[in-house]
């Protein structure tokens, strides 16, 4: 382990205790460099303007329609965080990360997934409670699966790290308590902006990769999974420099958000039991292993891509979990029209 990494892992530890115990916001990058990305995100917003992409098209459906077994019912999938998991920036309701995911599990588990979105773009992890509660608001229809994708905002509009990841972790308790398997796509990489000049790229990185990392404690210990999505987005930001700085944040293209999707699927897959039993192992040959969970986030935070799921409760250094680079599958293409069959 790096010692860049051995320090994140620190700072993530602090800052997801900080989360759980009520403490102070902890800066994402210290209140010295605040001042500074300040003063450097004035200039970037005179200088790449700002984002202009309001629309987000309607995904929820079912998915796998084809699959429908009289009395066996569809499994429910939901989408909660910001314009990321909305799918914001694309035209077409297949073309959104909720709909590929839908797609991908149906062909997986031979079977409908009905799609439903709560996710609003724009939206920072306190507005997570809201999401829940409307998630939950039916019982008798809890999802099977809930994929949250939050973090970006928080970042650029300066939420204390300690606040954002105790929203997420309430988030992922109430799910997990409603019996709802979760996944979180932790914040990316927003230091991958290219005409955004330096120091504000290199503090924009560490803020996003340290929100990462505690993240990631925050939903494991809450029982959720992790996947990160690092710079997966990477070129996405580097086309679409103005929109990071744009009311939601930023917009990927239809090929980001299938490159976030086909991360995310096997995660959710393995959670819903649907992945092969000897993919459950960890692979030495990929740098799988168990790991104090706050390593495990640090390292994961190295590497998009990477799964973080608990393991052993508790160990000589805290809770463990296991970190997993899985193989990623093609995801299948949605069915045209999705919308036109309500979800179940």
């Amino acid at each position: 382990m790096t010692g860049m990494s051995m320090s994140r892992a620190r700072v993530a530890r602090r800052i997801a205790a900080g989360a759980a115990y009520g403490g102070g916001g902890i800066g994402l990058a210290g209140a010295a460099a605040v001042g500074l990305l300040l003063a450097e995100a004035r200039l970037a917003r005179r200088r790449v303007g700002n984002g202009t992409s309001p629309y987000v098209p309607n995904a929820d459906g079912l998915y796998g329609a084809a699959y429908t077994v009289p009395g066996e019912p569809a499994l429910r999938l939901t989408m909660l965080g910001d314009s990321t998991a909305a799918g914001q920036g694309v035209h077409r309701g297949g073309q959104t990360p909720g709909a590929l995911l839908a797609s991908g599990v149906a062909a997986i588990a031979e079977r409908p997934v009905g799609l439903t979105t709560v996710a609003v773009p724009g939206a920072r992890s306190d507005d997570l409670e809201r999401q829940v509660t409307r998630t939950l608001a039916d019982p008798s229809r809890v999802p099977d699966m809930c994929v949250i994708m939050v973090g970006a905002n928080d970042v650029t509009h300066r939420m204390p790290a300690t606040e954002s990841v105790r929203h997420l972790s309430c988030a992922v308790r109430r799910l997990r308590t409603a019996g709802a398997e979760v996944v979180v796509g932790t914040c990316p990489d927003l230091g991958t902006i290219e005409p955004v000049r330096q120091p504000l790229r290199w503090l924009a990185r560490r803020a996003s990769r340290q929100l990462a990392a505690a993240q990631t404690i925050g939903a494991v210990e809450q029982g959720g999974r992790t996947v990160s999505l690092g710079d997966l987005l990477g070129p996405e930001f580097a086309a679409n420099p103005r929109e990071l700085f744009g009311p939601d944040s930023y917009h990927p293209s239809v090929e980001g958000y299938a490159t976030a999707a086909m991360a995310v699927l096997p995660t959710v897959c393995a959670a819903l039991g649907l992945w092969p039993e000897e993919e459950e192992r960890p692979d030495a040959a990929r740098r799988e292993g168990f790991l104090p969970v706050a390593r495990a986030a640090a390292e994961a935070a190295e590497e998009a891509g990477t799964e973080v799921t608990a393991a052993m409760p508790s160990g000589p250094r805290g809770a463990w979990a296991l970190l997993k680079r899985r193989r990623r599958r093609r995801v299948p293409e949605p069915e045209p029209e999705p919308s036109a069959q309500p979800s179940p």
